[in-house]
């Protein structure tokens, strides 16, 4: 039983002065159980892609079970599912007792609740089904998109803030701050990253294209991990840490220029995702020299979180909660230091496509988000519950279980990184590439990825642990919880400021110990009591910081220069396009050579910024599992890529790609071909005729590659085991082998004026 005063409704007692109120802990007992429920979730299917690397078979030629398909859904349940109620859990908790209120609506504390596990479900259902926007962690399309917008800030937003503003207690702790800095950063990320033009009910285009749509989603990216996976859980740090030590945090100061320097520095750090790209060099190099600066800032808040443990590490050799929050920060603090590291140049050549950052992601997702959430939720176990912990036994027992596991788990992919990106650029005394088949260098590393599975099978192991514990101390809760009343007064409307203090004696020059005590107190401390100003602030260095890099992208013309002979996609193409966005093919090949030399022997020319602008979504990718496409073109015939979709080991038995049989037995809709061509003429590609005749041209097409893979001895016609006889060009396979004959032939090809003078050539000649 829960009580229903809110904030604006409680009354004083007893003349005393005082609201009487109680926290509503039944919406974090809400999100505590989704945490740990979505945790294990995220974990098995993390588990069963990296399986399937290994077995690419264990697909059982199912379609809903490829790794193009299953690992969006795997990144977004540990993101979003599991970190999401993660962080919520954590915000419900210490908000109301940081501003000595209860949540200002229950029910927009419940609508919140049930509409971001719906969306959870909705990703669940749609990801498996190839309905996806196919742009790394912005994979859901449109229609759950919006309802993320209305559960973020409609739900999510108004309640928090309108807490903030019935709080009885005037000061904002520096947890708060970083509440701040997420819901209004998140919001931001999350409308401006996701601008589409729907074409229908389950499928959108981006109105970014290439090299600016790659802009804008690693302006996403990135900040997703810094403002959904780092500030809201370093509010969890300053809250959850000093309490478990029972010691307070280490240094406000620092707190202040730790959380000022992560809010404007952030959110410039992107494009470094994208160096030797067609990105412009200027803005990759802009995002390198904030991403560095990003180091001490990072280690300032791992510092003042460790230091916060001064006086009590020998209660960490005992206590489980500290045992998970120590390793957590210390976690943070490795990640941010690689993170930086590998924001540079010379590191990312070599460290950009191969395992090295699937590692690095990794270590910051379980080793900080993951064991920092642990750490809460057996914090919060007995204050919720009302029940001891059952096991403090099996708590630690789970954290040694979790850190053998993420140790196996990281430490080979590592290792699997440094040998992809020196295999990918070795050559031999001769001057070829010593490893020129691609698949020798997937063969080399496959022993490193059977590790990372015992690593995720052990990590998996501690989270189920963990859930059995804690439903062994749910079940020891009373019948019925105590609901504590707090009292606490109301904010007076008359405040004044104290004076600040007069800086105290010491070796500190004078005008030092006054810029100490204006930054704490005659400054930070007005803005601490004042969450709109607060908020503004906040916003203004958010956006800012992005319009000086978004800006210059968008609007000079030199950053992507056009060129001549790169002409829109044909209907069937375009459509051919629609199958590898919605199989999740980035998540295994790039489309982007970069200008260092083993890439341009391996692929052929390096990638232009011209080649891109009727590509959306872009298709970089971030990872090569397999070799890169962008210049796939035209190197092979169709039957060879017929034959490759069917089963890839018929081509190389080293092959770890699964198969794509069932795209030979899934009929295309032609008729769905013109809107989606009208989509694209709408964003501004300079469609003709093939405006009115979407349909019968993607047919055509369809004709002419079935007639060249019958030409080359291959079949024309699909047989399904019931005897059904499908056309070979009334299948999904026939459009993705158009996409990829297509891949960089227009960086050859002749301009399309040059092509019709040619043809007017010979007409005339033909006349004569």
């Amino acid at each position: 039983m829960t009580s229903t005063a809110s904030p604006a409704t409680a009354a004083p007692a007893d003349g005393d002065g005082l609201d009487r109120f109680s926290y509503d802990d039944g919406i974090v007992r809400l999100f505590f159980w989704a945490t740990i429920v979505w945790a294990i979730v995220a974990f098995a299917a993390g588990l069963f892609v990296a399986v399937l690397l290994v077995v690419p078979d264990l697909t059982f030629g199912l379609p809903y079970l490829t790794f193009g398909r299953l690992r969006p859904l795997h990144t977004n349940a540990a993101i979003f599912a599991f970190a999401g109620n993660a962080l919520f859990t954590a915000v419900y908790y210490s908000t109301q007792r940081l501003a000595k209120a209860r949540m200002w609506s229950d029910v927009l504390s419940r609508l919140h609740f049930w509409g971001w596990q719906l969306i959870i479900v909705a990703a669940a259902l749609t990801l498996p089904l190839g309905i996806t926007q196919g742009k790394e962690y912005a994979e859901l399309e449109w229609p759950i998109d919006i309802a993320i917008a209305v559960v973020w800030v409609g739900f999510f937003g108004v309640n928090f803030f309108m807490t903030l503003k019935h709080r009885r207690e005037r000061h904002m702790y520096v947890a708060i701050w970083f509440y701040i800095a997420t819901i209004i950063t998140v919001a931001v990320l999350h409308v401006f990253n996701n601008l589409v033009l729907p074409v229908d009910a389950l499928k959108s285009v981006p109105i970014y294209a290439g090299v600016q749509d790659a802009f804008m989603q690693w302006w996403y990216g990135h900040n997703a991990v810094a403002f959904f996976l780092t500030t809201p859980f370093l509010g969890l740090m300053y809250y959850f840490l000093p309490k478990a030590a029972e010691r307070p945090v280490f240094s406000y100061k620092l707190s202040i220029l730790h959380f000022w320097s992560l809010v404007f520095i952030y959110i410039w750090a992107g494009p470094h995702h994208l160096h030797y790209t067609a990105l412009p060099q200027w803005a990759s190099a802009l995002g390198m020299v904030f991403s560095v600066m990003l180091w001490m800032p990072s280690w300032g808040g791992m510092i003042n979180g460790l230091l916060t443990l001064r006086g009590a590490w020998h209660k960490v050799a005992d206590d489980p909660v500290l045992k998970f929050f120590v390793t957590g920060v210390t976690f943070y603090g490795m990640s941010t230091f690689e993170g930086p590291m590998l924001s540079v140049r010379a590191v990312n050549a070599l460290s950009h496509y191969t395992d090295w950052t699937i590692a690095h992601v990794h270590s910051g997702a379980l080793g900080w988000n993951g064991m920092m959430s642990f750490g809460m939720l057996y914090f919060l176990a007995p204050r919720i519950f009302q029940a001891p912990l059952w096991s403090k036994r099996l708590a630690t027992w789970h954290f040694w279980v979790a850190t053998v596991g993420l140790v196996l788990y990281i430490v080979p992919i590592y290792v699997a990184g440094l040998t992809q990106g020196l295999m990918w650029r070795a050559f031999d005394d001769m001057g070829n590439l010593a490893y020129g088949n691609f698949v020798e260098t997937v063969k080399a590393i496959i022993p490193m990825w059977w590790v990372r599975v015992l690593g995720g099978t052990l990590y998996l192991t501690g989270a189920v642990v963990g859930l059995f514990n804690l439903v062994k101390t749910w079940q020891q809760r009373p019948s019925s919880y105590e609901v504590p009343v707090v009292a606490a007064a109301p904010l007076s409307k008359d405040y004044q400021d104290p004076p600040p203090p007069k800086p105290r004696a010491s070796a500190v020059p004078e005008f030092a110990k006054r810029f100490d005590v204006w930054l704490q107190l005659a400054w930070h401390r007005i803005w601490e009591r004042k969450p709109l100003k607060f908020s503004v602030w906040v916003t203004v260095a958010v956006v800012v910081a992005s319009l000086f890099e978004i800006i210059p992208t968008f609007l000079i013309r030199s950053n992507v220069p056009t060129i001549a002979s790169v002409r829109p996609y044909t209907p069937l193409e375009l459509a051919g396009r629609d199958i590898y966005v919605a199989e999740g093919c980035y998540n295994c090949h790039s489309q982007m050579i970069r200008p260092i030399f083993s890439e341009t022997e391996r692929y052929g020319e390096y990638s232009k910024p011209g080649e891109f602008v009727y590509d959306r979504p872009f298709q970089w990718g971030s990872r090569r599992i397999g070799p890169d496409l962008a210049r796939e073109g035209g190197k092979q015939s169709n039957l060879w890529h017929y034959v490759h979709l069917l089963k890839p080991q018929d081509i190389d038995e080293d092959s770890v790609m699964p198969s794509y049989a069932f795209l030979a037995q899934e009929r295309i809709d032609y008729r769905k071909i013109a809107p989606r061509v009208e989509a694209a003429a709408a964003l501004g590609a300079p469609y003709g005729d093939e405006l009115d005749r979407a349909e019968e041209l993607a047919r055509m097409q369809a004709r002419e590659i079935v007639a060249s893979i019958v030409e080359q001895g291959g079949p024309d016609a699909t047989v399904l085991d019931d005897g059904e006889r499908i056309p070979l060009e009334e299948t999904k396979i026939v459009a993705l082998i158009a996409y990829l004959q297509r891949l960089g032939t227009d960086l050859y090809a002749q301009p399309p004026e040059v092509t019709a003078r040619a043809d007017d050539t010979a007409d005339e000649e033909v006349d004569r």
